[in-house]
């Protein structure tokens, strides 16, 4: 037999599948951005975090970059190092955030992406 929801669990429901909308409405270039900004940290640096990547890319929507990460975790384009950093967004209070590299799966995305777009020798 099923557990029926309560209000408050059906609208708490409800909101979480709205902010999940909202964040795959968003518009391939921001999503674009995001990844762009991994693959150019992610080979530069070790490790890096949210943190990071908020440092170097324009304002995104609420979650917009998390949910990126995620995907690229789950994509596995980039693991997770095992550590935790606080979080340095006000409105977070410091919550604990993961630290990321690029996968040998990543590394090679990176470097195919950087060789599609560095200029050949034959044409300068």
């Amino acid at each position: 037999m099923t557990r029926r929801l309560s209000p408050a669990e059906r609208l708490a429901s409800a909101e979480k599948d709205l902010l999940l909308e909202d964040i795959a409405d968003q518009s391939s270039w921001d999503r674009f951005l995001v990844e762009q900004a991994v693959f150019h940290y992610g080979t530069r640096h070790d490790e890096f975090s949210a943190n990071d990547l908020r440092d170097v890319l324009p304002e995104l929507a609420h979650g917009f970059l998390g949910a990126v990460i995620n995907s690229l975790r789950t994509a596995g384009v980039i693991e997770h190092t095992g550590r935790v950093v606080p979080s340095t967004l006000a409105n977070t209070h410091g919550h604990r955030i993961g630290v990321w590299k690029l996968s040998v799966k990543g590394w090679v995305i990176a470097q195919q992406r950087r060789a599609r777009h560095t200029p050949t020798e034959a044409a300068a």
